[in-house]
């Protein structure tokens, strides 16, 4: 049995568990804020909980340190850029830690390295190998609320301090209630839960009361801002169930947990669980590559090493006449200029003709576990498209999810055709996005 807390006075009770709850920038965005979720970690302190808290950046903290590194030097060290960074969690956990003392109530801060959090030597984007939270584990035998700066780490090899990308503090929370076999993952953030579809697109969008790893990930991938990707993987592999919530409000959120492979399908079961939809993408299409054994290998393995994620992938039919093929794929907007810089030096080497870049697309995916058994989904999909007016640029499909490329400006007009179609749209608005950035 866990300590009682040495300074919280006649509310400690036993611990019955440990819950680990992650806070994002808009609900730590000026002391006020800090001083609300204070009091949210306490009470689930006096509900006999341990309690692990992964803490984001204050607001937009991150940007304003990225435009500042911008501003000193045009193309920043990566390995400074990665300290500069992690600064912005440090400060948060430290003022989230007094808020907690100014409760009554004893918290320890730490880093992501004191917290054991272990990662690759990849800046920027590094991924968890291991957590070691013996200090945490610690603290919280010596009766403390834990807070841990989030989207950090530190190299397994190098020791250098790391960040894990965007939303990494997602990440962080999973892999501690992983490390720390916590009873659930609380995940709070400027929405109720997770929706149908985004909000602010959609206003009559439905909040989900649960919905299975594989949907979620699906989800995550395809642009739902609400839970990393990473997260979701991580949190599926350890069967660690996320409960996303609100920090603003009380309301019961969203339970990630389960698989679609072992759901009881029933009347009610959804067909689909949600639209989304990502702005962040660009295609490039790789004009006139030779079609014979192995070109398409060494443009991907190229692409790999320049450590760049793709997503759709999509090649013609080869020619008759030319013996020659076009190749297109999208990647993350960000890596556009290092993809193609990547790319121009093998022209030579594989013989293609051009390359053509596209950074004016967006991403509209259907989601849904239901319609592995419900024909016609992708029927309906398309002909609400049509309806909309909404081109077609690419499409890719897997066993419960249809994504399409369109031009970007018409990317609403197609969520909300899509959203409708599935007749998922409330009788009455019920989504409320409190901070504004949807994390």
């Amino acid at each position: 049995m866990v300590s009682p807390d040495p300074v919280s006075g006649p509310m400690s009770r036993p611990l019955s568990g440990i819950v680990v709850q992650k806070y994002g920038g808009s609900s730590v965005a000026d002391a006020a804020a800090i001083k609300r979720v204070a009091r949210r970690i306490v009470e689930a302190k006096k509900a006999g909980n341990a309690v692990v808290v992964a803490v984001s950046a204050m607001g937009d903290s991150t940007d304003e340190l990225l435009d500042l590194a911008n501003q000193v030097s045009p193309l920043p060290p990566a390995r400074e850029l990665d300290m500069l960074l992690t600064s912005g969690e440090r400060i948060s956990m430290a003022l989230l830690a007094m808020a907690i003392s100014d409760l009554g109530f004893s918290a320890r801060s730490f880093t992501g390295s004191q917290a054991g959090v272990i990662t690759d030597s990849v800046h920027g984007k590094a991924k968890i190998i291991d957590v070691t939270p013996g200090r945490i584990q610690s603290a919280i035998d010596e009766g403390h609320i834990v807070i841990v700066a989030g989207f950090q780490g530190v190299s397994q090899d190098t020791k250098e301090i790391t960040t894990l990308g965007r939303g990494g503090t997602d990440t962080t929370a999973v892999a501690l209630a992983a490390a720390l076999q916590a009873d659930v993952c609380e995940i709070y953030t400027d929405v109720d839960g997770v929706f149908t579809a985004d909000p602010r697109i959609v206003p009559a969008a439905q909040k989900l009361a649960t919905v299975t790893y594989e949907e979620m990930l699906e989800l995550a991938a395809c642009g739902a801002k609400v839970l990393h990707l990473r997260c979701v993987e991580y949190a599926r592999r350890y069967d660690i169930p996320i409960h996303v919530r609100s920090s603003f409000s009380q309301l019961e959120g969203t339970v990630v947990s389960g698989s679609i492979d072992h759901q009881e399908p029933t009347m009610e079961q959804a067909i689909i669980a949600g639209v989304a939809h990502d702005r962040s993408e660009a295609k490039i299409t790789v004009v006139g590559v030779p079609d014979k054994v192995g070109e398409a290998a060494r443009i991907f393995e190229a692409l790999a090493g320049a450590q760049i994620n793709l997503d759709m992938i999509v090649q013609n039919v080869s020619a008759a006449a030319t013996n020659l093929t076009d190749i297109s794929f999208t990647l993350p907007r960000s890596d556009g200029q290092t993809a193609m810089t990547t790319l121009a030096s093998l022209q030579s080497e594989v013989g293609f003709d051009s390359l053509l870049y596209d950074d004016k697309i967006g991403k509209v995916s259907l989601i849904g576990a239901g319609m592995r058994s419900h024909p016609g989904v992708t029927a309906k999909f398309f002909s609400a498209l049509a309806g909309a007016g909404v081109s077609l640029r690419m499409i890719s499909t897997s066993e419960i999810r249809i994504s399409v490329v369109v031009d970007e400006d018409e990317v609403d007009s197609a969520v909300a055709a899509a959203h409708t179609a599935f007749d998922l749209d409330a009788s009455e608005v019920e989504a409320v996005v409190y901070g504004g950035s949807g994390r």
